[in-house]
C-alpha cells in the first residue's frame, strides 16, 4: 500500500500549479487540521508575490458581478487569477451562505482561476481568521492577482485594509447621503473607488461627489500626495471602464513595489497575521479548558466570566 503524501508532497504539487492539491491545502489550512501548521511555514515562504485586491462596499453594489468582470480581463492577458469571497456564515455550522454567486462562478472551470469561499464565521470586519492562510496558498499556486471579496456589510469592512495590497470600495448612482457615512471609515482605507453601474442615471453627480468628499485636487502650491485615490465609472453589466479600472490596479501595484508604502503595507499585513494567530491559539486554548463545573459555578453564581476568564488566560 502505497505511503500517504506528506504535507512537502503537497506543497510541491501546490507549487506544480495542482488545484486539487490547492483545495485540499486550503481545506487544512482554513480548518486548522493536522499538518497545518507544516503546510503553513512552507506557504508563507511565497508571501507577497502577488497582489491583493481587496474588493469591499455595500451590500448590491455589484462587487461579484465586477470581480467577475475583472477575472475575464486578466485571463484575456494570460494571468492566473485567484478569487477568494468571504461569506456570512451560520453560527451553528460554520458554512457560507453565498457560495454561489454566479456571475464569479461562471470562471470556476478555467484552469488560470482558482475560486475558493470562505466562511467569516461570526469574525467582524468582513473577513476571517484563515484569510492569510488562504492568500499564502494561492501565492503559491502562482496567482498573478488575488481579488478578495468581503462580506458585503459596509461599514464593518475596513478590516480589509489590513489584509489587501489595494483596497477598490465599490459604490453605485444610487448611494445618495451614504458618502458622509463612508468618511467614517471606508474613505480613509480605500485606494481606488467605483461607482459601478455607470449604465444607470446619477453616474457623474455619484463621481462628482466622490471627489469632492475625497478632497481630490490641490490648490495651487499644495504638494500631491504619492499616491491620490481615483474615483472611477463602471458598468459590470456592460464592461464599460473595466480596462481602465485593470490599468489604475496595475498602476497602485506598481507604485506600492517602487515605494517604501509597499513594504510598509507587507509589514502591517504580517502583523495582522501574526494577530489572528495569536488570538486564534489564545482563544481555543482556554476555550478548551472550560469544564461544566465551571460553567455551574457560573449559573449558581458562584463566579463570573471575569474572574473564569482571567484565570484561564493566567493559567497558560
Amino acid at each position: 500500500m502505497p505511503a500517504k503524501p506528506g504535507p512537502l508532497d503537497l506543497v510541491k504539487r501546490v507549487r506544480r500549479g495542482d488545484h486539487a492539491a490547492a483545495s485540499r491545502a486550503l481545506t487544512i489550512v482554513v480548518n486548522d487540521a493536522a499538518d497545518c501548521e507544516a503546510l503553513a511555514k512552507e506557504f508563507f515562504k511565497s508571501s507577497g508575490s502577488a497582489q491583493k485586491v481587496g474588493v469591499s462596499g455595500p451590500p448590491g453594489a455589484g462587487k461579484s458581478s465586477l470581480t467577475g468582470r475583472l477575472i475575464a480581463h486578466y485571463r484575456a492577458k494570460k494571468l492566473k487569477v485567484g478569487v477568494l469571497m468571504v461569506d456570512p456564515s451560520s453560527s451553528i455550522s460554520g458554512g457560507a451562505f453565498l457560495g454561489d454567486r454566479l456571475r464569479v462562478m461562471e470562471h470556476a472551470t478555467d484552469p488560470g482561476v482558482f475560486i475558493r469561499s470562505l466562511a467569516s464565521r461570526g469574525m467582524i470586519g468582513g473577513l476571517t481568521y484563515a484569510i492569510f492562510g488562504a492568500i499564502h496558498v494561492l501565492e503559491t499556486l502562482g496567482c498573478d492577482k488575488i481579488l478578495i471579496e468581503t462580506v458585503g456589510t459596509g461599514q464593518d469592512e475596513v478590516e480589509i485594509a489590513s489584509v489587501a495590497d489595494t483596497v477598490l470600495y465599490v459604490t453605485t448612482p444610487a448611494m445618495g447621503d451614504e458618502i458622509q457615512a463612508m468618511k467614517a471609515g471606508a474613505m480613509e482605507i480605500g485606494d481606488i473607488f467605483v461607482v459601478n453601474k455607470a449604465d444607470l442615471a446619477g453616474k457623474d453627480k455619484a463621481v462628482a461627489d466622490l471627489k469632492a468628499a475625497l478632497g481630490l485636487g490641490h490648490s495651487a502650491g499644495q504638494a500631491q500626495k504619492p499616491w491620490e485615490p481615483p474615483v472611477l465609472a463602471t458598468s459590470a453589466k456592460t464592461g464599460e471602464g473595466i480596462p481602465e479600472l485593470a490599468s489604475v490596479l496595475d498602476g497602485h501595484w506598481a507604485h506600492l513595489r517602487k515605494s517604501g508604502e509597499g513594504r510598509a503595507r507587507l509589514k502591517g499585513q504580517h502583523a495582522t497575521e501574526l494577530q489572528f494567530w495569536i488570538q486564534r491559539r489564545v482563544i481555543k486554548s482556554a476555550l478548551d479548558r472550560v469544564t461544566d463545573k465551571i460553567l455551574e459555578d457560573m449559573v449558581s453564581r458562584k463566579t463570573d466570566p471575569g474572574s473564569v476568564g482571567r484565570r484561564l488566560l493566567e493559567a497558560r
